[in-house]
């Protein structure tokens, strides 16, 4: 199991199903993995996916997986180890992410720890991927994506493709988690690299 941490945050952004892909992903990994979800976010999983709170999420996981690979936080938790530049880990993914944590990313207000967390990973020089679900983006959106781009983070909205003939919504799922996954380097089988057999990834 790889010693460093990778901090994963859940906002209220619809796109359920990419976070608990990539959860399910990184507990497959075997990577460390510090979990923080908003009270927005559990909002989110109850309403996409049915998942009503934090031990019903473990349970989809699966519990014995869970319990070796995930340790959870508060958001409400500024003091909390996420929250600390001392405190190394492999980097943060905030996937889904809303519009109003990526404003407040951006202009460094840091009023929970998922944002204070981000704050850190962008001061320390780690990898922030930020996954927003937004459509139309408006100006103060895009401005708000530039500034936490120009800062040293990277924003990866769920805008899956359809080269690979995706016949199902769990590969346009898998195509974005996948993407966020190569980000934090860490090794999965989700998709097919490019230059396989397009429609090898839909059997079975």
């Amino acid at each position: 199991m790889n010693s460093l941490p990778i901090v994963l945050a859940i906002t209220g952004a619809s796109g359920a199903p990419y976070a608990v892909r990539v959860l399910r992903s990184l507990v497959e990994a075997r990577r460390r993995t510090w979990l923080v979800v908003s009270s927005h976010g559990l909002r989110l999983l109850a309403t996409e996916m049915g998942i009503e709170s934090v031990d019903a999420l473990r349970a989809s996981i699966g519990a014995e997986e869970w319990d070796r690979c995930v340790t959870t936080y508060t958001d409400g938790d500024r003091g909390a180890a996420p929250a600390s530049g001392s405190t190394r880990t492999a980097g943060m993914i905030i996937c889904p992410c809303s519009m109003g944590t990526v404003a407040a990313i951006a202009h460094g207000t840091s009023r929970s720890l998922i944002e204070r967390a981000a704050d850190v990973t962008l001061k320390e020089r780690r990898r922030l991927v930020v996954v927003p679900r937004e459509t139309p983006y408006s100006e103060i959106h895009l401005e708000n994506m530039l500034r936490l781009t120009r800062a040293g983070g990277i924003v990866l909205p769920a805008s899956p493709g359809y080269y690979h003939r995706p016949t199902e919504v769990t590969h346009l799922v898998d195509f974005v988690a996948a993407r966020i996954l190569d980000l934090v380097d860490v090794e999965h089988t989700l998709v097919r690299r490019w230059g396989g057999e397009p429609d090898a990834l839909n059997e079975g």
